[in-house]
């Protein structure tokens, strides 16, 4: 009877050495997952979707889609939610393809044609839908460029069109994205 109880203990013991090790392999798989560098990404812009253009606030808003890509690749940056990739060695091809559409967040298959030519894992595009000077939503997409599915869309509503409504739909609209990609490491991927 002794004996059976010695063997019955060893076995525990080599199971929880078992578990044990099998955990320290997992959890250092996950803790080298999370040192790795954020994902590629190429934010191709934003663009301005109005149903009563305004020709006398054209350039305004044009100056407000440059404010807002460059203030949403910096908190993209500053948060590690992607590595963003230079557009300059890429303009041309960026410049042809939206020369041949009205709207490149309407053309799936032209994103997925600059995300490719990038060389990028994933590829973002952005627009600002202006119902009136009160009514505006900035939106993003993300999609994933070998796979050509969308990893994620995102909306915010804004109102008043002035930079600073414009500013503080883009900070929260990464800050929201931040917030659940620490919930849930996957989010946007």
């Amino acid at each position: 009877m002794n004996v059976l109880f010695r063997s019955i203990r060893r076995a525990r013991f080599a199971l929880g050495l078992l578990l044990l090790v099998a955990l320290a392999i997992a959890f250092g798989a996950r803790a080298r997952a999370a040192d790795a560098a954020p994902p590629t990404l190429a934010m191709i812009g934003f663009e301005l979707l109005e149903d009563h253009p305004d020709p006398s606030r054209h350039e305004a808003q044009q100056a407000r889609l440059k404010m807002i890509e460059a203030e949403f690749r910096a908190q993209i940056g500053q948060r590690g939610l992607y590595t963003l990739v230079d557009n300059a060695p890429h303009q041309a091809l960026i410049d042809r393809v939206r020369s041949a559409v009205e709207f490149v967040y309407r053309c799936p298959p032209c994103v997925d044609e600059i995300g490719a030519g990038m060389g990028t894992r994933y590829v973002a595009v952005g627009w600002v839908q202006k119902v009136s000077n009160l009514i505006l939503n900035v939106n993003i997409e993300i999609r994933e460029v070998a796979s050509k599915r969308v990893a994620l869309v995102k909306s915010v509503d804004m109102r008043g069109n002035n930079d600073e409504s414009w500013i503080r739909a883009i900070r929260f609209l990464v800050r929201d994205m931040d917030d659940k990609r620490k919930a849930n490491p996957r989010y946007g991927l």
